[in-house]
């Protein structure tokens, strides 16, 4: 291995040290999510209905559901 790979890495710890985060960002702000999750737990929207209106995919808005749920317990 050449040093490309520990250069990355350090310029990545930096980037951390610098307070940056990796990643791609969140679809939605914590608010949001949780409008999801109680849009659901309602029942007067189908889970299409509520991804259309919040602009999200079916499974992204069950990864919150199940988010919501674990965090309850």
């Amino acid at each position: 291995m050449g040093a490309t790979p520990q250069r990355t890495q350090a310029g990545l710890q930096a980037a951390r040290a610098r307070g940056r985060k990796g990643g791609r960002p969140k679809t939605l702000s914590k608010d949001k999510q949780a409008l999801a999750v109680q849009l659901y737990n309602e029942k007067k929207h189908t889970v299409a209905q509520i991804c259309v209106l919040m602009g999200i995919s079916r499974p992204t808005l069950y990864k919150y559901i199940e988010s919501a749920r674990l965090f309850k317990k």
